[in-house]
C-alpha cells in the first residue's frame, strides 16, 4: 500500500470534517427512496438519478479532492467513479427501461436488507471500534457501492452489466478494507458484490435448455 493505516483513517476525517452536512444530506435522502419504494412512489429515474449524484459525489468529493493526497490510485477511482454516475443516469432516466420489481420475492427481501445494511454503514463502521471523525460515513466510495448493489438487485428482469461493473470492482477493492485496515463494515461490501454479480449473471447468461 502506498499509504498507512493512519492516512487512511484521516482521510475519512478531513471527509467528514469538510462534508459532513452534506453526507447527512445523501443519508437522508437515500433514506426516503428506500422508505418509499414499497409504495411504488419511488420512480426508477429518481433512485437512479440519486445514485449518479452519488457516485459522482464519492468520486470527486472523497476520491479526486481527498484520497488522491495519499493514494495516486484515487486518479483512476474517481473516473471510474464518474464513469459509473453516467452510466446510471443513462440507464435510470435517459433508457427508462429499468423498472424495480414489487413482488415480496426472496430476491426483493435481500435487496432490502443490502440497503438498509448500506444506510445502517455508518453506525457498524464506529461499532468496529472506530472514533469519528475518523471512520467512514456516507457518502464515501464503500456505502455507495452497498446501496447501489442493494437498488440493483431490486430490479426487475435484467441487470444490465454496464451498470453493474464498476460496482463490482469496487466491491473487490473496498471490501479489502475489512481485512487491510480493519473495518468490520465491508464485510458486507463483499456480500452486496456477491449477490450483484449473482444477480448479473443469472439474468444475463441464457438459460440451459
Amino acid at each position: 500500500m502506498p499509504f498507512s493505516r493512519d492516512a487512511f483513517f484521516d482521510a475519512f476525517a478531513t471527509y467528514n470534517d469538510a462534508f459532513w452536512p452534506l453526507a447527512l444530506m445523501l443519508w437522508v435522502a437515500t433514506l426516503i427512496a428506500f422508505i418509499l419504494h414499497p409504495s411504488e412512489r419511488a420512480t426508477t429515474g429518481g433512485v437512479f438519478g440519486l445514485l449518479a449524484i452519488q457516485w459522482a459525489w464519492s468520486g470527486l468529493a472523497y476520491h479526486a479532492a481527498i484520497f488522491s493526497h495519499i493514494n495516486p490510485a484515487a486518479w483512476l477511482f474517481a473516473a471510474l467513479f464518474v464513469t459509473q454516475a453516467g452510466l446510471l443516469a443513462w440507464h435510470g432516466i435517459e433508457d427508462q427501461r429499468l423498472e424495480f420489481s414489487s413482488d415480496r420475492s426472496v430476491q426483493v427481501v435481500i435487496g432490502y436488507a443490502i440497503i438498509a445494511y448500506g444506510l445502517l454503514y455508518p453506525v457498524l463502521a464506529l461499532a468496529g471500534g472506530h472514533v469519528y471523525p475518523r471512520v467512514p460515513t456516507f457518502g464515501v466510495p464503500c456505502p455507495t457501492t452497498i446501496v447501489t448493489a442493494g437498488f440493483l438487485t431490486l430490479l426487475r428482469g435484467r441487470v444490465p452489466v454496464t451498470v453493474a461493473i464498476v460496482p463490482l470492482i469496487w466491491a473487490v477493492i473496498g471490501g479489502s478494507g475489512a481485512f487491510l485496515f480493519g473495518v468490520p463494515a465491508d464485510v458486507g461490501l463483499l456480500v452486496a458484490g456477491t449477490v450483484l454479480a449473482y444477480r448479473t449473471w443469472s439474468t444475463s447468461v441464457p438459460a440451459l435448455a
